[in-house]
């Protein structure tokens, strides 16, 4: 726990390495988006980041809030493990969620996971509850624990906001496994988080796409571990919902890629 305290008062003095602002902006500039990466490098101890005022704004985490969501399900047993399967309610809002024929299905918590059927965790949070939620969030610094909407989907909808910054601050935890959280639960975690698998590298990610407030807010965040290094990211696109831009989603990942690959780190 010292560990995630000293971690969240780094963030908070805002000690950020900056490098080359303008050559990091340019892969936003290419999809007509505004945004920020925000990078750690883990060796280093160093941050990297397109925008530092950015990274310390927070907003909703949207599915990025499946990192946490899934260990907190894992930890208060509402599902025994990954492959328990999810009962389908029914029925779900198509307005507030779009039209996703394909997830209406009894599921898998991994499954889930990997598609982002937002239905899932909703079942699951109506049985975790917000007072254990609250819990859990506050003793992980979670963003600014609020849970007041009394929507079960307060990860897309309401109060609750995290920064990119502590979007990363979460993922060192993850992977240090210095959350309050069972050794198990961060294993289950972990092989789910992974998106990408080479001989030279594993990457761990979560999108994220929520559409409140007139506003598309989408996230990308994960790590890269490659040899002896670690690399945390939190990429956060904004725009107007009035704004068509069709390559919203794709942007997510081509930013942070594109910001990688700059960085020589993918």
């Amino acid at each position: 726990m010292k560990k995630i305290v000293l971690l969240a008062a780094v963030l908070n003095c805002s000690f950020f390495f900056v490098f080359g602002q303008e050559e990091l902006s340019t892969p936003f500039k290419d999809c007509n988006i505004k945004g920020s990466t925000t990078i750690y490098d883990y060796q280093a101890k160093k941050w990297i980041s397109s925008d530092i005022e950015d990274s310390h704004k927070g907003t909703l985490p949207a599915s990025t809030f499946k990192i946490i969501n899934t260990l907190i399900a894992l930890e208060t047993a509402v599902v025994k493990n990954e492959n328990e399967i999810i009962n389908w309610p029914g029925a779900t809002d198509t307005i507030k969620y779009g039209y996703r024929p394909d997830i209406y299905h009894d599921m898998s918590m991994k499954k889930a996971f990997k598609t982002s059927a937002g239905w899932v965790y909703v079942e699951l949070a109506k049985k975790i509850g917000k007072k254990k939620y609250k819990r859990y969030l506050e003793a992980s610094n979670y963003g600014n624990a609020d849970l007041s909407i009394s929507d079960d989907d307060f990860w897309n909808f309401g109060g609750l906001a995290i920064s990119p910054a502590n979007q990363i601050a979460i993922l060192i935890g993850v992977y240090e496994e210095t959350l309050p959280f069972k050794k198990t639960s961060f294993q289950v975690l972990k092989d789910m988080m992974v998106e990408e698998h080479t001989a030279d590298y594993t990457l761990r990610t979560k999108t994220g796409w929520t559409r409140e407030g007139g506003k598309d807010t989408g996230w990308w965040v994960g790590y890269l571990e490659r040899g002896d290094n670690v690399y945390f990211f939190a990429t956060r696109l904004i725009k107007n919902r009035a704004d068509k831009n069709s390559e919203f989603g794709a942007c997510r990942k081509e930013i942070t890629k594109n910001i990688l690959r700059q960085l020589k780190m993918l």
